[in-house]
């Protein structure tokens, strides 16, 4: 595996594995759990598919993965931070809240947060469909864009249902630097009287 696909692939491991213990506690969800199973794979993704996009694969045109940068990935997380305060609130120790004001937090953050996604990334699912849907993979799928989960074995086509219609980045429009060091994801804010 190359080392530009390392992070992502570690980071949807973790983000992966969090999201099995939550969906699977039997205990009533605290709203951190809750926060993180909704912002943490929205923003793990982003940067994740904004660092190394996947290698090609059986059928995949290669001139369509295009290298991203350092400074693009950078634009990407100020966007997030300048519009819903993301890197605030991942940032800051949470441990001290109660649950109903961490709910609240996240209430907050979402949606300017998703406008900015919005605005930098047309992102489409991978495959149409309702989760619990019956759905079929067809033999010589993609592994990059469909995980085959479950009693894995034999050629396909395989039929189970969708767990997670995955996500694809269909278009990047990464606003361009502002005249500031990229690597200020929000400059330091000082109020004079």
């Amino acid at each position: 595996m190359s080392a530009g696909r390392v992070v992502p692939t570690v980071l949807g491991v973790v983000v992966a594995a969090v999201n099995a213990v939550v969906f699977t506690a039997v205990v009533p969800l605290p709203s951190m759990w809750l926060a993180w199973t909704i912002a943490g794979p929205l923003v793990i993704g982003a940067v994740a598919m904004v660092f190394a996009a996947p290698a090609p694969a059986g059928g995949v045109d290669a001139t369509v993965v295009a290298p991203v940068s350092e400074t693009a990935a950078l634009q990407l997380l100020g966007a997030l931070q300048e519009g819903g305060r993301l890197v605030d609130f991942l940032l800051e120790d949470v441990g001290a809240y109660t649950d109903e004001q961490i709910g609240a937090a996240v209430r907050s953050i979402h949606d300017p947060c998703r406008a900015a996604l919005r605005s930098c990334l047309a992102i489409e699912p991978v495959m149409r469909g309702s989760e619990g849907e019956t759905v079929t993979v067809a033999a010589g799928f993609d592994p990059s864009a469909v995980r085959l989960v479950g009693n894995v074995g034999g050629q396909g086509p395989f039929s189970g249902a969708l767990r997670h219609p995955g996500w694809r980045v269909t278009a990047v429009t990464i606003p361009a630097p502002k005249g500031r060091d990229p690597r200020v994801l929000a400059p330091a804010e000082v109020e004079l009287p």
